[in-house]
């Protein structure tokens, strides 16, 4: 890669990551203020705050199909452009309609973050995919470690207003506006070997069906209807992920031609995310009575969590990704299971720091092993992956937040604990295939 340099490149790439993970601990924050200070229902809120995670998506798939058209500095900048307008519009606004717009931008920004420097990453280090993935996804648990201290600091300790904590996102933004600014970008590592976008699309396995399932995702986690339509029994969505499974092999297998590796990690991905994304989200009402506080708990995690990411390459290298991931399905798995009956500080500390272990790898090692094993699906399945992931997200947390009102915490913590159960075997699975057609990479 001549006149690349890695170094500037993957610093200006993290940077990114940072204001990403930044916006999600300040919007955690401010949250409040508008239903104190501007009188919004909470519904209302919720809603204004729902684009952070569908636009995320939206701009993850949306880049994925399009990167290698418009190139990955095209959408570096749309990334840089999207949060310098969503900043701006979110330190202005009073009401309803412009949170949401300002959530708006920030979640299209936040995406196409994700859906620049995921491929560049790998561009950048194609012989440690996995390693450097995992300490570029840092600076995601990082990021709301620092922007959730910064957010004590600002309003808490010095209260000051909300904005000039909005105001602090304009530095990390400048400083990776400056990184990016006159260098050469290297083309994504699809473009590079010289793989056609049609042959992209079709080792993606079923992309048709995928990106549908999402965008019905994405309407079942925004409407409210639809979604009491699908959960209203157990039968209805079975009969819906049955229909869906059926469509991707005929898409697959009938139409493509080609083996159903990508969905399967697709279909992982969804787990992992909700589970990671989904318990953290509501870690404030699951542990409200464990007798310290939930954003104790959130440090602990999140903080564990950018530590493990640093120092992944060692692990990926002893146990293989494949290796790694069966790990921390079980991790994931003990860390719910020993939250769900844990008492006291000691207890509960250690309990998280178990589940912190488990989630930790899950998602760039998931990034990692698509790129690894199925590295024709290019930059468009490591979009695809990132958006699903997210769009899941939305998906799982007004179940669980259900499941809280009705059944209370400590069952749903024990709910949860499926999702990792279901990994394991199906990690396992993968790791059968995986040995069968890559045996020198396992």
């Amino acid at each position: 890669m001549e006149n690349v340099n890695q170094k500037r490149l993957f610093i200006a790439a993290c940077l990114a990551l940072l204001v990403t993970a930044i916006t999600f601990a300040i919007r955690a924050k401010i949250t409040s203020v508008f239903i104190d200070t501007y009188g919004l229902e909470s519904e209302s809120v919720g809603r204004a705050m729902a684009p952070a995670f569908w636009g995320f998506a939206v701009a993850m798939f949306a880049g994925g199909y399009f990167i290698d058209i418009v190139k990955t500095k095209t959408v570096i900048w749309m990334a840089f452009g999207m949060h310098l307008i969503g900043i701006v519009l979110l330190l202005i606004a009073k009401d309803y309609t412009s949170l949401f717009i300002a959530n708006v931008f920030m979640g299209l920004g936040n995406g196409s973050v994700e859906a620049a420097c995921n491929p560049l990453v790998t561009s950048l280090f194609p012989n440690n995919k996995t390693k450097m993935l995992n300490r570029f996804h840092v600076w995601f648990p990082g990021g709301i470690v620092i922007g959730s201290l910064l957010a004590a600091l600002v309003m808490d300790k010095l209260n000051l207003p909300w904005q000039v904590l909005v105001s602090l996102l304009f530095i990390p933004l400048a400083i990776y506006g400056f990184l990016f600014f006159g260098q050469k970008i290297p083309e994504t590592e699809r473009v590079a070997s010289g793989v056609s976008y049609k042959e992209m699309m079709r080792n993606i396995g079923a992309p048709i069906t995928i990106t549908l399932t999402v965008i019905f995702m994405i309407l079942v986690a925004n409407n409210a209807s639809i979604s009491n339509a699908v959960t209203s029994n157990y039968l209805t969505p079975l009969i819906i992920l049955g229909v869906i499974t059926i469509a991707i092999i005929i898409e697959g297998r009938l139409v493509n031609k080609i083996t159903l590796l990508f969905p399967l990690i697709f279909a992982c991905m969804l787990l992992t995310a909700s589970t990671e994304l989904g318990t953290t989200s509501w870690i404030e009402k699951l542990l409200a009575n464990k007798e310290i506080h939930p954003m104790i708990i959130l440090a602990v995690v999140t903080g564990l969590m950018a530590v493990g990411r640093f120092f992944a390459g060692g692990l990926v290298h002893r146990l293989n990704p494949i290796g790694v991931l069966i790990g921390s399905a079980i991790f994931s798995f003990a860390g719910l299971l020993l939250l769900s009956i844990s008492t006291g500080v000691v207890m509960t500390v250690a309990s998280a720091a178990v589940f912190a272990i488990g989630v930790c790898y899950f998602w760039p090692t998931m990034i990692g092993v698509a790129s690894e094993y199925t590295p024709k699906s290019g930059a468009l399945g490591m979009s695809i992956l990132g958006g699903g992931g997210f769009v899941a997200t939305a998906m799982v947390l007004p179940i669980m937040g259900k499941s809280i009102a009705d059944a209370g915490p400590i069952a749903t913590i024990k709910s949860m604990s499926v999702l990792p159960a279901i990994l394991i075997v199906a990690f396992i699975f993968l790791y059968i295939i995986i040995k069968a057609r890559f045996p020198k990479k396992v």
